[in-house]
């Protein structure tokens, strides 16, 4: 699947790489210039080594827990004992490098760590900058105690606020999923009444043959319970399709950071949660006639459908799958194109006997900006998915955009 929502996840990924990497530069370089200007004895060079401890561990340790409480011990038993035993000189650069490392992964901490050691590990960091001061007088930690108290409020604030971002983000889709389910569970229920009623339906057409007491070849009997056979195999596959995605639910209840991702045009910037009405017939909803007649009510822009003469009959999961793809694209023009001027609806055939459904239009994005979940994508993903298919939505080369879905369809073709 390409989703859009991947490509964002990297793009951001990438920049918080070239940030790690520019800030790990410019601290390399000043404890560089720290080594060669300041005087050469073993307290200030233990000094520049607590610092790059400090630096290493917030820009280098993909997860800095342990490296933070290990830097956070370091440094607060250093100042202890420069404190009371040494008392060194003023004139120490190398401690503003310590003391950017130190709150950095206060930030690193907050946003990444466990709940049940965040607030264990950053009181722990908190603490060694605060004592910094201590190493030189205690008038002078005094008199830093608010502007360093200040610092460590405003880290640990950055990396609580990535933190709610994250866990809203995963919540949001958690729920995208959630709603799919229970789209999916519906169709469920639709799928196999439709198919227990075609067997119901032939079974009492055989008993009635049998009791008229009309002789019926060995063709006719074959023909009746080939039927029967087909539609059960048919109820089958769809409720072994349908249950295999409700079983798999363990990011239901998505805790902070534990959902994946996705978003729109540019995030899923195109991926709202289209709200298809229902009726309450056990007929499978969201077939191809029902797309002709959504697709014929999208009139702005206006929209037209080209359906493959060889489609065939499809598969009730398919067809319903493909009406939700056409759907949820078409809210999404709706919603982010307002300066789209056509839409092109096509369902055609591979070479392999799959479906291809596809919705392009010539829209830029600009125009109308209506408020969206963000994430309709996702949870079309997690369906598409189920049926063993695949899913993208993106930029077309010529301009516009496109969401095209490839479903595999079981069995023979046209079956």
């Amino acid at each position: 699947m390409n989703d859009p929502g991947a490509r964002l996840d990297r793009i951001h990924s990438v920049g918080g790489c070239l940030v790690r990497a520019s800030y790990g530069a410019f601290a390399g370089l000043y404890l560089l210039a720290c080594l060669i200007g300041m005087p050469k004895d073993a307290v200030d060079l233990w000094m520049v080594l607590l610092a790059a401890v400090a630096n290493i561990g917030a820009v280098t340790v993909r997860r800095p827990l342990t490296w933070a409480a290990s830097a956070a011990v370091l440094s607060a038993l250093s100042t202890l004992y420069l404190g009371t035993a040494v008392h060194p000189d003023l004139g120490s650069p190398s401690v503003f490098a310590e003391l950017g490392g130190l709150l950095i992964m206060i930030a690193r901490v907050a946003w990444k760590a466990p709940r049940d050691r965040l607030a264990a590990v950053t009181a722990l960091l908190g603490a060694a900058v605060l004592v910094l001061p201590l190493r030189w007088a205690v008038v002078g930690a005094v008199l830093f105690s608010a502007p360093l108290g200040l610092c460590v409020a405003l880290a640990a604030g950055t990396g609580i606020y990535l933190r709610a971002v994250d866990a809203r983000r995963s919540r949001s889709l958690a729920a995208a999923r959630r709603d799919e389910r229970l789209e999916l569970a519906r169709d469920l229920h639709d799928f196999v009444a439709h198919h227990v009623t075609g067997i119901v339906v032939q079974a009492q057409a055989a008993r009635f043959t049998a009791r008229s007491g009309s002789a019926q070849t060995h063709d006719q009997l074959d023909t009746m319970f080939a039927g029967i056979e087909q539609a059960g195999t048919e109820a089958l596959t769809s409720m072994r399709r349908m249950v295999g995605l409700l079983r798999d639910a363990q990011y239901a209840d998505a805790r902070d950071g534990d959902a994946r991702g996705g978003d729109g045009r540019g995030g899923d910037a195109r991926g709202g949660t289209a709200a298809g009405d229902r009726g309450s017939s056990t007929r499978p909803v969201g077939d191809l006639a029902q797309l002709r007649r959504l697709v014929d009510g999208f009139t702005h822009p206006p929209a037209t459908l080209s359906l493959a003469s060889d489609l065939g009959a499809l598969p009730p999961e398919v067809a319903t799958s493909v009406h939700r793809v056409v759907q949820e694209a078409l809210t999404n023009v709706r919603k982010h194109a307002a300066d789209a001027t056509a839409v092109r609806v096509t369902v055609a055939r591979l070479g392999d006997g799959s479906v291809e459904a596809a919705v392009r239009d010539d829209g830029q994005g600009r125009g109308r900006r209506l408020p969206s979940g963000g994430f309709g994508l996702s949870g079309l993903a997690e369906r598409v998915d189920a049926l063993g298919g695949r899913l993208r939505a993106g930029p077309r080369p010529e301009g516009g955009w496109e969401v095209l879905a490839v479903l595999p369809v079981p069995g023979p073709r046209g079956a």
